[in-house]
């Protein structure tokens, strides 16, 4: 076995990896960009290695630093996780090449699997059913088109190189087809520098299942039970689930052997996952879709119904060992769940978020949960990278005890500082499809334009307004010229502090001393009210009722949260105006962390409303800020400037106004 083994990753996959490295013995070594030099998993690993700047060509996809840092620390493996190289055949033959173990198949595995066409050319010749279409290098539109009546409409048009959905169009008019292949062929050569096509007959009502295989040097290949990956949004996996409900034993034995079948196509070594297509109306009947040659997201579902530790065994096969497991040994048991926490924002579109992490809570101790987090207080999550933060799983005797208890583990999970999805999940999860397990690919796409974020409670809004009065006793201590405390000569004036979130209209009003102050909503009645802070709890009294709460306070930023969900309140001010909608003002705030890629207009130009006046890129998307009303603008920011959520970028100067000045 290895002694010392490098992660040539980032984030909650290399923390999980770390993690069973230790239980092993092994030295692990990490590797960083300037913007992780504080992360997690740097902190947790035995050495670390700087690559460079955060930007990934100049770190993490760097091969020659990677190989670098390998010979630098005598690392003998190196383990690539999930994204990144790890799916790069020359770095599997870099790896080669300077004497390190690469953990994953050969590279000639890697590239038969990566060229879509290549591989469904391959597994059938080995009897893996594929879904009716035409592959073949080189394919003109005119033949394209020719074999599109043959296949039947609806067709699937998809790119040979790259995933992600990138490059694919579902078309179900014949007319459309060629302005469809057109636009496929431009995004395929944008994002992978491959402009091959193929077709496929689209699957109504379609599932993804994929099942989980290993493989080892001596010819062994054995599968661990399929997962239910439908629930995704824009072709990647939000809910993961194992085993799929839709499947009987015996297409799952069928389905089982298909993926093997895969994995012996190309001689594969080591943990991989087949992904399959399955009509929701014909759950007999399935289809290959691609494999992928690496550890999947998703893996603790399957470690948590079979037991086995894939990273370990990933870690074995490479160093030789023969697996010790056969099919006969793998059974499944109960079932599995799990949610991907991400920096995002479901009522703003799910644009990426970001911003310091104050203090990350995540479930501990309850019963069949698991979380695989990158997150620790102090973490910035910037736009650099992937937008996952963690994964919360939770493990069942069935299928509704794991929904329960993901959902409870969700209810303990708050990330103060960053917005996150974690609402939006438990709305999926209570959905009555989710629920019945009556799952397609299109469900939470469908979905997400019903949810709507809950506004803070008022006893959230209250809790929020005493803490503000607590602070401000706290502080007075220091000097009653520090702070508007409201000292005279005499009595004290009384300070009132007001708190609101975007998502209300209506204020609470706080005022008094944090053991004797008083409450009102509004215009409604005013209520006594008490606070104490115990550590990172607060614990309000309002009416006699008492509630206690999980919060945060950083540089006037105050987080809460409690059972029921996670708010960010904030002392009364005027809300801005974001992307997609808002109140009508002469502010333009950024709705996400990011670079400005673009200022369209000029400061103290006029500008009409709705025109562009600055485009800001996070996560390899551009999102265009438009003028809310017409007016003069004042231009804030540059091209090249990091700027942060809500920053305001431009300021409005209305017309009516505007032309008073001149006159």
């Amino acid at each position: 076995m290895f002694e010392t083994v490098l992660i040539a990753n980032r984030g909650e996959i290399a923390v999980r990896v770390i993690r069973t490295l230790r239980r092993m013995g092994i030295r692990s070594v990490a590797v960083y960009s300037d913007a992780d030099a504080d992360a997690r998993h740097v902190r947790e690993a035995d050495t670390a290695v700087r690559l460079g700047p955060a930007p990934v060509l100049q770190s993490y996809l760097s091969i020659p630093k990677v190989i670098e840092a390998a010979a630098a620390t005598g690392a003998q493996a190196i383990h690539p996780g999930y994204g990144f190289l790890s799916e790069n055949a020359g770095f599997a033959a870099a790896c080669e090449q300077a004497g390190v173990v690469f953990i994953g198949p050969p590279a000639r595995a890697i590239e038969v699997m990566g060229d879509k066409i290549s591989a469904k050319n391959t597994v059938t010749a080995f009897d893996v059913p594929v879904v009716p279409g035409i592959a073949k290098p080189g394919l003109s539109d005119d033949e394209l088109v020719a074999a599109a009546d043959e296949i039947g409409y609806p067709v699937l048009i998809k790119p040979s190189a790259g995933g992600g959905g990138k490059g694919m169009h579902l078309v179900d008019d014949p007319a459309q087809l060629r302005a469809a292949l057109a636009t496929a062929r431009r995004e395929a050569a944008s994002a992978f520098g491959d402009d091959t096509l193929f077709l496929e007959r689209f699957v109504l009502r379609p599932r993804h299942i994929e099942v989980q295989v290993l493989a080892d040097t001596h010819g062994n290949v054995v599968h661990l039970g399929e997962r239910e990956c439908s629930l995704q949004r824009r072709h990647q996996k939000v809910i993961e689930e194992a085993p799929s409900p839709l499947l009987d034993a015996a297409t799952r034995d069928r389905i089982g052997t298909a993926a093997c079948n895969t994995a012996r196509s190309v001689d594969y070594v080591g943990a991989g996952t087949v992904e399959f297509i399955v009509s929701a109306d014909r759950p007999d009947e399935f289809f290959f879709m691609e494999m992928n040659t690496r550890l999947q997201v998703e893996h603790p579902v399957t470690e948590a119904i079979t037991g086995v530790d894939l990273v370990e065994w990933q870690l074995r096969v490479a160093a030789g060992e023969k697996l010790s497991l056969t099919q006969d040994d793998i059974t499944l048991t109960g079932h599995a769940i799990e949610a991907r926490v991400y920096a995002e924002d479901p009522a703003r579109g799910f644009l990426p978020t970001g911003g310091r992490v104050l203090a990350v809570h995540e479930p501990t101790g309850g019963p069949g949960v698991r979380v695989d987090s990158s997150l620790q207080d102090g973490t910035v999550v910037g736009s650099d990278y992937d937008p996952m933060l963690s994964k919360v799983i939770a493990h069942g005797a069935d299928r509704a005890q794991a929904l329960a208890r993901l959902d409870v583990a969700l209810a303990g999970t708050a990330v103060f500082g960053v917005q996150t999805n974690v609402e939006f999940l438990r709305f999926l999860l209570a959905d009555e499809r989710v629920v019945a397990g009556d799952l397609d690919t299109e469900l939470l796409d469908a979905r997400a334009g019903d949810f709507v974020p809950l506004a803070a409670p008022d006893d959230v809004l209250a809790a929020g307004g005493l803490y503000r009065q607590w602070a401000l006793a706290q502080r007075q201590r220091s000097g009653i010229w520090a702070e508007p405390s409201g000292w005279r000569i005499g009595a004290a004036a009384p300070v009132r502090t007001e708190m609101h979130t975007p998502l209300r209209t209506e204020t609470v009003s706080v005022w008094g001393l944090p053991d004797a102050a008083q409450v009102q909503l509004g215009d409604g009645e005013i209520q006594r009210a008490s606070v104490a802070v115990e550590g990172e709890h607060l614990i309000a009294t309002v009416a006699g009722r008492q509630r206690r709460y999980l919060f945060a306070e950083d540089d006037g930023q105050l987080w809460i949260c409690d059972e029921r969900g996670s708010w960010h309140v904030r002392e009364a001010e005027v809300v801005r105006v974001h992307r997609g909608g808002g109140a009508r003002s002469a502010e333009i705030a950024s709705p996400m962390p990011g670079t400005v890629i673009a200022v369209s207009a000029e400061s103290e130009s006029t500008v009409g409303e709705g025109e562009s006046v600055v485009v800001v890129e996070a996560m390899k998307m551009e999102h265009t800020l438009t003028a809310p009303i017409s007016g003069r603008v004042q231009v804030l920011v540059a091209v090249g400037d990091q700027v942060k959520v809500d920053q305001v970028l431009a300021r409005l100067i209305p017309q009516d106004e505007t032309e008073e000045a001149k006159s």
